[in-house]
């Protein structure tokens, strides 16, 4: 069964409270904390302060992704925070295995993310360094977005790759995930699934969420 990261960006920000809860009671593995500093990407969210709020609260994984120029400079305020995962874009990391390094050193978790133009090949030399790889499947910085279908492909051979490096990189899903392609997404190669507004949009999150865990069956 896949894990599930619900996107905490589609939460009720006015009732934070209850939808972490709601999360901690679900079947849900990890809380999906994007990070977005309208440079990297054309919006912004939360940082630092909110995701050290949220960690008090949430007993499960904080699974952080960082949409933002030189992420390199925030690795210890994030680990600070309660960042259990820390994902930094393939894009914005000129010296991507200093970073991953850096990460590890500080205990947490190292994932790179790709951009739906980004092709996997160019992670064949550090594979073996991640923890996990984010496969953008919606251009990155707004929630609500159509799934883009050449993610599956990438998903496979990202999947390849891992499979022939002996790396144990999980392989994550990020944009447009629902229930009608979390089965082709899981068949094609994904561990962890990130839902948005599939989840928080439900009359039942808890229930999507339930579904959402029944993908890979």
């Amino acid at each position: 069964m896949p894990i599930i990261a619900p996107s905490m960006l589609s939460a009720d920000f006015l009732n934070l409270g209850r939808d972490i809860e709601m999360v901690n009671n679900s079947e849900a593995d990890w809380f999906h904390l994007d990070v977005m500093d309208g440079r990297f990407v054309p919006n912004i969210s939360y940082g630092m302060p909110i995701i050290a709020q949220m960690k008090k609260m949430a007993t499960k994984t904080m699974d952080v992704h960082l949409m933002i120029v030189e992420p390199e400079k925030y690795f210890e305020d994030f680990k600070k925070a309660g960042a259990d995962i820390l994902t930094v874009h393939y894009e914005a990391s000129t010296h991507l295995h200093r970073s991953l390094q850096a990460i590890k050193a500080l205990g947490m978790k190292a994932g790179v993310s790709l951009n739906p133009h980004t092709p996997v090949h160019l992670l064949e030399d550090i594979i073996a360094d991640i923890d996990l790889v984010l496969i953008m499947s919606v251009n990155p910085g707004f929630g609500g977005q159509k799934f883009i279908q050449q993610a599956l492909t990438k998903i496979s051979k990202l999947k390849a790759m891992i499979t022939a490096s002996g790396s144990n990189a999980l392989i994550e899903v990020d944009g447009g995930v629902t229930l009608d392609n979390a089965p082709a997404l899981v068949a094609a190669g994904a561990d962890a699934l990130v839902a948005g507004n599939t989840v928080f949009s439900s009359p039942d999150p808890a229930d999507t969420i339930k579904k959402l865990k029944q993908a890979g069956k």
